[in-house]
């Protein structure tokens, strides 16, 4: 069915590339002259093009994950076993007596054999129906904890962080806009999203067994319930909520690098479209066993190439897209608050020990670990970035210090379950510099408008955490040794794909709706312009 479509899509495609003409007859101007019609009609088709080779390219994909996709079975030995009615031990105990009953006992009998040692139960392949005493009360507590905690950094984290930045005239609509990621990501990631991204397909996307969440039973009475093989000792349910927080969190991070220019409705677009077509795939290459870095080995405990460079490469093409904001580097652009900001920087610090801590899936040591570098990590690129800036420019400030932090939190995601705290150490402090050279003098050097300098300190954070990841992953911690080339791939493949995509998505968006607000909304502020709202303090 899927290859189907493809050819059908793929045949539509050349049609509107050889019949020349525009699909619908959508106009930027209510009576435009000849040349602008022949204008706007090759982006038309343009956008008719790419729309359809993404629709094919991910058919194409979705059939072959479905043909790859085990089919359901029953659950393994070990899930059966522990799934199977238990005896108890006085049952038992009658059972086993009964023969000896009835037999004649000898005077001497010969000693018993002993028991076999039970195998240890084979690891799960997909997700499965298992009893539910076989969870972990504790991992299963630590993680709703940890759910909390990420969605937490979203709302109110970043809108706090962002709105904080940006200037009166335009903090509603970064909020608003926060808000609008959360509910729409939500409802795209229990449709489709969870799926694609993690359970078993191929090594690029997953397959559908979980769209609409199906299958993602919790059988009270049978007392049974269904695990990923990703976190096997929790809910599926639970899984997929933590999961869903990064997803949510790594849209509403793009959102920087385009603030007070782009039209709502493109945003919704753009993000709706980028949180399928970048980020499931992204997160399915890196986390789930079949994806093809985590074939390779690419170490990403908890989202440095899947949500850091991710979001900061695409950002970078938002911001390039849409243009500077008018005005940018020839006036002063007053931050609102920096009081929100800082309020915000407090809100990620504290809730990213659940996205380091919680990507554990466990109440263990390792998460008791990931928790402690993720702190060191942070006070280190606070400082870092704090001493930097006072050299440079002769003072430190807040914003300074609220950016140093989040670089040194970015810095350690991917390794904060594969380092020691003198490593972290390190890697705060690298990333502090970095970062602080990110956001200023790359950012001259790449001329571009990266309004809250997402790529500055998401995008080159990523990288500098990604590539000491494999230099200091400890064996003796995490049981696997780090590649700084295997890291190189991981990085590399995620820059290029998230902003060759990022640059399609926004294409089609135009194509439907355009993606900046003209001048006079822009002059007067987004929250008008788009919203009727202001802030009256």
């Amino acid at each position: 069915m899927h290859l189907q479509l493809f050819r059908l899509v793929a045949l539509r495609a050349l049609l509107v590339r050889k019949q020349g003409c525009c699909a619908s007859g959508m106009s930027y101007a209510t009576t435009p002259a000849l040349g602008t019609q022949n204008k706007e009609g090759k982006i038309m088709r343009t956008v008719a093009r790419h729309a359809a080779l993404i629709i094919g390219l991910w058919l194409g994909l979705l059939s072959a994950a479905q043909s790859q996709s085990p089919a359901p079975a029953a659950a393994p030995p070990a899930a059966t076993a522990a799934a199977a009615p238990e005896v108890s031990p006085a049952t038992a105990s009658a059972a086993a007596s009964a023969p000896a009953a009835a037999a004649t006992v000898p005077a001497d009998p010969a000693p018993a054999p002993a028991a076999a040692k039970p195998a240890p139960p084979a690891p799960l392949t997909r997700p499965t129906l298992v009893a539910q005493d076989t969870l972990n009360g504790a991992d299963t507590a630590w993680m709703l904890t940890s759910t909390a905690l990420v969605l937490l950094m979203t709302l109110p984290g970043i809108a706090l962080f962002y709105a904080g930045m940006v200037r009166k005239k335009s903090v509603i609509n970064t909020m608003a806009c926060v808000v609008a990621i959360t509910g729409m990501v939500s409802l795209l990631w229990f449709a489709v999203g969870y799926s694609w991204a993690f359970t078993p397909g191929n090594g690029f996307v997953g397959g559908g067994s979980r769209l609409w969440f199906s299958g993602m039973e919790y059988l009270k009475d049978a007392g049974k319930v269904v695990v990923s093989h990703v976190a096997p000792n929790v809910p599926e349910s639970v899984y997929a909520m933590f999961q869903l927080t990064f997803a949510i969190i790594t849209a509403a991070l793009v959102v920087g690098s385009f603030v007070e220019r782009m039209k709502f409705s493109a945003m919704l677009w753009f993000i709706a479209m980028w949180s399928l077509f970048v980020y499931a795939p992204v997160a399915h290459w890196v986390w789930e066993p079949g994806g093809w870095l985590a074939q390779m080995g690419a170490l990403d405990f908890a989202g440095g190439s899947v949500v850091h460079i991710n979001a900061g490469v695409s950002g970078l093409v938002c911001a390039y897209f849409l243009g500077p904001r008018r005005g940018y580097g020839r006036e002063a652009f007053e931050p609102f608050n920096l009081g929100l900001t800082m309020a915000g920087a407090g809100m990620l610090w504290v809730g990213w020990f659940g996205f380091n801590a919680g990507s554990a899936v466990a109440a263990d040591g390792r998460a008791g670990l990931a928790m402690a570098v993720t702190h060191i990590a942070a006070a280190a690129g606070a400082m870092a970035w704090m001493f930097g800036e006072w050299v440079i420019r002769g003072r430190p400030s807040l914003l300074g210090l609220c950016s140093g932090l989040v670089a040194g939190l970015v810095a350690i995601t991917p390794a904060s379950g594969f380092v020691s705290p003198t490593s972290a150490l390190i890697i705060g402090t690298v990333a502090g510099l970095a970062c602080y050279w990110g956001a200023t003098a790359l950012k001259r050097l790449l001329r571009a408008d990266d309004s809250l300098d997402v790529f500055g300190v998401h995008g080159i954070g990523g990288i500098v955490g990604c590539l000491m990841t494999g230099l200091f992953a400890s064996k003796s911690i995490s049981g696997v040794e780090g590649s700084l080339l295997v890291q190189a791939i991981d990085a590399g493949a995620v820059l290029l794909y998230s902003g060759g995509m990022t640059a399609v998505l926004l294409l089609i968006t135009k194509g439907i709706v355009g993606l900046r607000v003209d001048e006079n909304s822009e002059l007067t502020g987004m929250d008008i312009s788009q919203h009727r709202e202001r802030i009256t303090a």
